[in-house]
Formats: C-alpha cells, structure tokens, sequence
C-alpha cells in the first residue's frame, strides 16, 4: 500500500512565503496566475514525482486568477488540500479545482479592499503619522512593523484555515459546503461593496429647482455686525439659531434628492450597470458611455 501523500507545516510556509509574491508578474492576459503558480510550487514537488505530473500541476495553476492579494491566502490554503487529496487518489479534476478558486476568488476580492486598504492601514498610517510629526522616530517603525505583522498573521491563518476546510470540502464534491463557504463570502463581499457606493460614486446635479427672497430676520445682516472677533461670534450664534447665511434660499435638484436617499443617482447608475453587464454588454462600451453621458450632461447644464 503506497504511503499517503502529506504536506508538511514546512512546505506550507513556503508557499504562505511565496504568496507575498502574489503579484510579482502580474499580466492583462491571465493577471496573478503567475504568482499563483509560484506560489504553489512547494506542494507541486513534494505531491507529485515525475515531471509530466509537475508540468501538469503547472499548466493547470496558470489559469487566470485575481482577487485581493491578502485575502488570497484562504483560497491556497483550499486549493493545497484538493491538491493533497488528489495526489492521493481522490477523484478530484483540474475543472473542480478550477471552479473552487473562481468560486472564491471573487466574492473574497470586495473584501480585501475596504479591510485593508480603506480601515487598516489609514489607521496605522494616521497613527504613525500623529507620531513622525512630533518628532517621535518610533512612528515609521511603529507603522512598518504592525502592518505587516497584521498582513503577514491574516494571511497564513486564512491559509490554514483554508487548507483545513480545503479536507471538508473534498469529502463532499457534490458541492454543499463549498456552496456554503461561496454564498457567505458572496453575501459579505457584496455588502460591503453595497455600502461603498455612495463614496465611490459621485453624480451632482447642478440645477436649481427654487431660488426664495427671505424677508429681514431670517438671515445674517453681514453689514450690521461689529468688526473682527466679536462679529464672528455673533455670526455663529445667529447661525445656529437657524438664521441663513445669505439673503436667498436656494433649492437644488441635488439637495432635493439627497433629502430623499443620499447616493440615489450614484445607485440607480450602479444598477443600471450592472443590468448592463448581465446582458452581456461589454465593460468598455459601458465605461465609454458613461464618459459620454457625463460630457452631455455637463454642457446642457445637468451636472
């Protein structure tokens, strides 16, 4: 009876190490599976022998791959146990490991950024910044060793807790967990990514719906205020008992919509795209109209 096949904690680290790289040849063709395959060449030697069995294992992890380069680390880690699994004989196909890591790959790529990018590393970085500037050497140092401490911990637990789900998910190849695992990481992408529209999608109307005369009273008399300090402070104080800052009220077709649901035009145009790439319209006509849309609008006086 052949001896079963095991990858060691030693070669998992190598390919934890190696999964730095990630993006080290990134291409528009097939963009990270370069790194991928890097990635994955400690465990492509020590599971399989003969070098048909190695420049297979090679060709089939230098299909396309993309996602978030940290949040990469729980696909290796599933991949490394199907991987196991299949060099010891379990009928497991290029087309199954294929459709688990685009299975993943996707829904954990909306994750990565506002995790990382957008929380993480500002908060580091203000904190650091807060110390370089009084003159405290430790805030670069302070910042260089947390990131990465952070990044480097999340990235080989994810790893291991992939490679350990990974074993579960190839006892069942119908489907059912890795459905599971898919669905949740899809409904927590997608809601983070819902929440970040209206920052990342700006449309401002420019027309003016009303433009009100007020009556005397019900706004600051700049002209009637005494000199220097003592007239801010009364303009302040008028102000924040509700007096206007000039003598008309202008009402905006954006103020109106933003009293109804801030970021409504920058989600109806998100929808609208993304109805668009469900019928199959290519991105860059879509990118294209938009750009036209935008000049139109911007000469007719819209935005």
């Amino acid at each position: 009876m052949a001896k079963e096949l095991k990858l060691s904690k030693s070669d998992r680290i190598s390919v934890w190490f190696r999964s730095f790289f990630l993006q080290g040849s990134w291409n528009y063709e097939r963009m990270q599976n370069g790194g991928w395959a890097f990635a994955m060449i400690p465990a492509i030697k020590r599971l399989y022998t003969t070098k048909e069995e190695r420049a297979a294992a090679l060709e089939r992890h230098l299909e396309f791959f993309n996602t978030h380069p940290y949040v990469a680390s729980p696909v290796i880690g599933v991949t490394l146990a199907l991987e196991e699994e299949r060099a010891n004989g379990a009928p497991i196909d290029d087309v199954t490991i294929q459709g688990v890591k685009i299975g993943m790959m996707g829904p954990l790529a909306g994750i990565g950024d506002p995790v990382f990018w957008f929380t993480v590393r500002p908060i580091l970085g203000a904190l650091g910044a807060s110390l370089a500037m009084s003159g405290n050497v430790l805030g670069p140092i302070i910042f260089f060793f947390a990131w990465n401490i952070i990044r480097m911990a999340f990235m080989w637990y994810t790893q291991e807790f992939g490679f350990k789900a990974g074993s579960r998910i190839s006892d069942d190849l119908t489907g059912g967990l890795l459905q599971d695992i898919t669905k949740g990481a899809s409904i927590l992408g997608m809601f983070i990514l819902g929440s970040l529209v209206n920052r990342w999608v700006s449309v401002r109307f420019a027309p003016v719906v009303s433009s009100v005369k007020l009556s005397p009273g019900a706004f600051i008399d700049w002209s009637k205020l005494p000199a220097g300090g003592q007239g801010i402070q009364q303009a302040l104080l008028q102000q924040s008992s509700g007096m206007a800052l000039t003598d008309t009220k202008v009402t905006t077709l954006q103020g109106n919509l933003d009293s109804l649901i801030p970021g409504l035009a920058g989600l109806l145009i998100t929808l609208i795209c993304m109805w668009l790439l469900k019928k199959k319209v290519s991105p860059i006509v879509i990118i294209l109209g938009l750009f036209a849309i935008g000049i139109v609008a911007h000469l007719i006086g819209l935005m």
